[in-house]
């Protein structure tokens, strides 16, 4: 299971980190990745790690401003998100699953529930 938290309203400019709380044993084994999806959009591939944080992925808009990491002793993975602006403003899920490539593809085993970010100009 996965609790994604810390999302809020923020103004552009402004930074936010994202939390994503995985429960069982086997949280180290996995990729984990973070998705979003505006109003009347599409979900979006956001970033992901590899199981053990060696690698990361990002997609372009947000390279240079978004960080991905993951804490394993915490089963916990995070998203720490800097000079947002107004079209990062979307529901962001966490997501696990065996593969990176899978994540990178916009897909994923276990999903999480959403948590809002609003950026606001």
């Amino acid at each position: 299971q996965l609790q994604a938290s810390g999302g809020g309203l923020v103004q552009a400019g402004g930074s936010l980190r994202l939390s994503c709380a995985a429960s069982g044993r086997t949280f180290s084994s996995y990729a984990m990745g973070w998705f979003r999806q505006a109003p009347g959009k599409e979900r979006d591939f956001v970033a992901a790690i590899t199981y053990d944080g060696g690698s990361v992925y990002y997609t372009n808009p947000v390279k240079g401003r978004f960080t991905i990491s993951r804490d394993n002793a915490k089963n916990t993975v995070y998203l720490q998100m800097n000079s947002l602006k107004p079209e990062d403003t979307a529901v962001y899920y966490c997501a696990a699953d065996d593969t990176i490539i899978a994540l990178r593809r916009n897909s994923a085993y276990y999903w999480g529930q959403g948590t809002l970010v609003t950026v606001s100009s």
